[in-house]
Formats: C-alpha cells, structure tokens, sequence
C-alpha cells in the first residue's frame, strides 16, 4: 500500500465513525465482544462447578462401595484400608470434625443409605487424612511433584447400627482451570468475528438510507429522477414510499407551474400578433421600428421564460450518443443559418446522457457565444473519467467577480457584436437548468488569450 493510500484511509476513518454505519458498527462490535467474553466466563465457571458435581458423585459412589464390601466382609475390608490396599479408601483419622460439612453430598448420602444412616461429609485438609504418612509411598514415577489428593471424612451408620468412618481421597487440580478467554488468541479471534458480523449488519442498515440520500441528491439536481425501490423493514419502506411520493407532488407542482406559463405565453401571442399589426400602421419609421424593436424583446422574453420554466423538468430519457458527431452536427446546422460557429476537436466514444436537454444547453451557449463573443468554437476532452465539453469565444470576457453572476436570470453581459444586442439574460439559466437535469454542470472561465470559455462537465 502507498503512503497516499493510506494518508487517504486515515482521512476516510472519522467520517465513517461519525456515520450511522460506523456508529453501528462500533457498538455491535463492542457488545457482541464483551457478551461473547461474558458467554465464555460463565461456561469456564459452569464448567468448574460440573468438575465438583462430578467429584461429589463419586465421593458417594466410592462410600456406597466401601459400605456394601463393609457388609460383605468387614474385617478383611477394614485390614485392607488400614493397610491402604484399596485406593482412594482409607481408615478416618480420629478426633478430625467437620467444621464445615458438605450439605450437599450428605444429602446425596442420605438418599442413598437413608435417613436413618446420620451421614455427614465434608472436605478436610490432606493432612489431617494422613497425619505423619511418609509421601515415599505415594510418589509414583513421572508424578513426583504431583500435589496431594483431596481427601473427604464421611461418616454413616450402617444397617447394622455401627457407627462407620472412612477417609475417601481423589486427585485434585493444583488450581482451578484458568480462563482460556484471557488467551490473546481468543480474544482476536471474538473481536474479528464481531467486527465482521459487526460490517455486515451496519452496511446492511444502512443500505436503505444510502439510498434515500443519493434519490435526495439526485432529486436536488434534477425534477426528472427515478423512484426508489420500496425494499427493507416496514419502517424503512414507509420513509421510501413517503419519499417517492413527495417526489411525485413536487413533480406535479412544477408541471402544473410550466402548464400555467405555456398557457399564459400562448394566450400572450394573440394580443402581441395584433399588437405587431398595429405598430406597423405607425407613420413614424422611427418610432416604429423603436416599437418593433420593443415588441420583439417582448416576445423573445416570454419564449425563454417558458423555457426557463420547462427546463427544470426535463423528463426525457437517458440515452447514448456519439458525442463528436452531436457537436459536429450542431456546428454544422449553424454554419449553414450564417452563424460563425465552428467544431475544433472531439473526443471520441459515447456518452450517456439526455440528447434533447444536452443539444438545448449546448445551444445556449453556443448563442451566447455568438452574441457576445463574435463566435463560438466547441471542442471536447475527457480527463480522470470525465467528458467536458468546451465553448469558447473571442469577445472581451467576463470580469473574474461576476462569473457566478452571469447564471443568475436576466443577469445579461454586452455585446461585442457590431450592432447587436444584448439578451434576455436568462439563457445561461437556462443552460445551467439543463445541465442539472443529467447530472452536469456548467462553468465559465476567461481564456488567457481572450475570450470566454463556458465548459459543461459530466460524467464520460
């Protein structure tokens, strides 16, 4: 990995953290962590006490073996503990209480001698088992430092009414087992099986409201966008489809808008057609070409409003198109209308976009070009997956202050045309209003050697 890669990734990490993704990522991460931590100490602990369950059983299961031998034949049974050769049973030291007897295993034992038996059981120290016992006898080898037994006293009457005592040992752990959830092996492996679990989930939440926010910000540059699919949970579906439909009332909004305009422009025409009429019968040539001068500022107006307006709903299709052959095509057309419009380089390839809304912005300004610059030179070029394409004149340019300002309407520049004129001012309103309708934008920058450059940028 370069270091740009990772300068970039270390960039990326707070704003993932700070995303609802990466919120749900660290406390999945970190609870499923600590419970899987948790699961394991309780089955450790589980674990030991059923080690000491099973220890018990067979304190009682070796004393009901000693008692029933007892009553088979009790003086060779008693000889051989006392001459310890039966293992793990021996005769009870004298004088050794129980200060804390095992509830637990007389009860054990009471079930299986009876009540009437009196057992008591309990754990004592070792020592007190065998008192001055020489540990050579008990070394074996290879367990050499092996810790001693544990040892139980446990006391019954048997069915003969004689009182019986015997010392029962078991080999026993030299500490309890060890939490192996303390293994650093352990510990990676939960916290990157959590994590992982932790990814999938947060991506998978968040994937609906991923994308909600691109229809949002598609919706923001264009009137025409497609609707989400109404997929998830029932609350994630309710917002989709609450989202759609206010998609659907703006669209509706700004159609009933453009309706209203079309019908007020072309209600217009009828008085400004009889309105031309009469300025034709003005005697003064003077005043009358003033009048026609007006009147056709006047309609040039009302045409573009309508196109301002029907701009922000472009709803056409997407589509691919030659793009050099688009703009060698419009270069043409206007060369033949006596228009000094000329197409200087292309680019090659296709591009997808939406070909009536693209052919308007780019006519646009090749008009502005052509009004206040004299002429108009289209070009295209592509960069770092993007196609721009370029539309350059030779008038005096733009102020580097008001470039922003030209998109605003009726914004208008001046002429360098001999005996033109400047026009409504809303046509890179416009330009730009189509522009948003298939993800693009458009930008003006002054050339070096003159000029003004207007570039329409979107994606190749």
């Amino acid at each position: 990995m370069t270091p740009a890669f990772l300068i970039a990734t270390a960039r990326r990490v707070p704003g993932f953290f700070r995303s609802m993704a990466g919120q749900i990522f660290v406390t999945l991460t970190l609870g499923m962590s600590i419970a899987a931590i948790i699961a394991l100490m309780v089955s450790e602990q589980a674990r030991w006490h059923d080690f000491e369950r099973i220890r018990r059983g067979r304190v009682v299961a070796s004393a009901v073996d000693i008692a029933a031998r007892l009553r088979r034949d009790p003086r060779h049974v008693e000889e051989m503990m006392e001459a310890h050769n039966i293992v793990g049973a021996y005769p009870a030291p004298e004088g050794v209480a129980l200060s804390e007897p095992d509830s637990d295993l007389q009860q054990s034992l009471a079930e299986r001698f009876g009540i009437q038996s009196q057992p008591e059981a309990g754990q004592v120290p070792v020592g007190l088992c065998f008192p001055g016992h020489n540990d050579q006898k008990d070394r074996a080898a290879g367990v050499i430092d092996a810790p001693r037994p544990d040892c139980w006293i446990v006391r019954f009457t048997d069915i003969g009414g004689q009182r019986r005592a015997m010392a029962l040992t078991f080999p026993r752990m030299a500490k309890p087992p060890g939490h192996r959830i303390l293994n650093p092996l352990y510990l990676i492996v939960i916290i990157t099986a959590s994590a992982g679990l932790g990814i999938l989930v947060a991506r998978s939440v968040s994937k609906p409201l991923r994308r909600l926010e691109q229809a949002a910000e598609a919706f923001s540059v264009s009137m025409d966008p497609e609707e989400i699919p109404e997929r998830g949970p029932e609350e994630v579906r309710a917002a989709l489809s609450t989202f759609n439909l206010m998609q659907r009332r703006v669209r509706e909004g700004f159609q009933e808008r453009t309706q209203l305009l079309a019908a007020i422009s072309h209600d217009l025409q009828t008085p400004l057609t009889r309105l031309r009429l009469r300025l034709e019968l003005v005697e003064n040539e003077e005043l009358r070409a003033r009048l026609l001068q007006d009147h056709a500022a006047m309609q040039r107006l009302v045409r573009e409003g309508l196109d301002l307006a029907s701009s922000t709903e472009a709803q056409e299709l997407w589509s691919s198109i030659d793009i050099d052959s688009l703009l060698a095509s419009m270069a043409e057309d206007a060369e033949e209308l006596g228009s000094p419009v000329s197409f200087t380089n292309g680019c090659g390839g296709t591009v997808r976009v939406k070909p009536n809304a693209l052919t308007r912005c780019i006519g646009n300004l090749v008009d502005n070009a052509v009004r206040y610059g004299g002429c108009a030179e289209i070009s295209c070029a592509r960069s770092a997956g993007r196609l721009m394409i370029h539309v350059r004149d030779h008038g005096p340019g733009i102020p580097a202050d008001q470039l922003d300002q030209m998109f605003e309407p009726f914004t208008r520049g001046t002429s360098s045309q001999p005996g033109g004129r400047p026009g409504t001012g809303i046509g890179l309103t416009i330009a730009r209003s189509l522009a948003l309708s298939f993800d693009a934008a458009v930008r003006l920058r002054n050339a070096e050697d003159g000029g003004l450059i207007a570039t329409i940028d979107m994606k190749a």
